[in-house]
């Protein structure tokens, strides 16, 4: 089974998720304290997740809820492809 090769790392990919939710919530003119009330995470978190990428997938949920971002979430690996005939085969037992 061919593997698709990822050209960033977790982190890095944590980083750039940060950076666009970061981008989100200024562009709603939302401030991290606010952001913090709203989605009920500790400010601590907030900043730390907008500074290194670092923070738990339920922290996430609320932050992207208070963004008015919740579709995104429910939609991580909504349509992944399959990989090949034998997952079709297995997905259907």
């Amino acid at each position: 089974m061919a593997r698709e090769y990822v050209w960033e790392t977790p982190e890095e990919m944590d980083r750039q998720l940060a950076k666009r939710v970061r981008a989100i919530r200024r562009r709603r003119a939302i401030s991290q304290e606010e952001l913090s009330r709203l989605s009920g995470v500790s400010f601590g978190s907030v900043k730390r997740f907008e500074t290194t990428g670092m923070i738990s997938l339920l922290s996430l949920t609320k932050i992207a809820g208070a963004l008015g971002c919740a579709d995104e979430i429910r939609g991580l690996f909504g349509q992944v492809p399959y990989q090949s005939i034998e997952e079709v085969i297995r997905e259907r037992k």
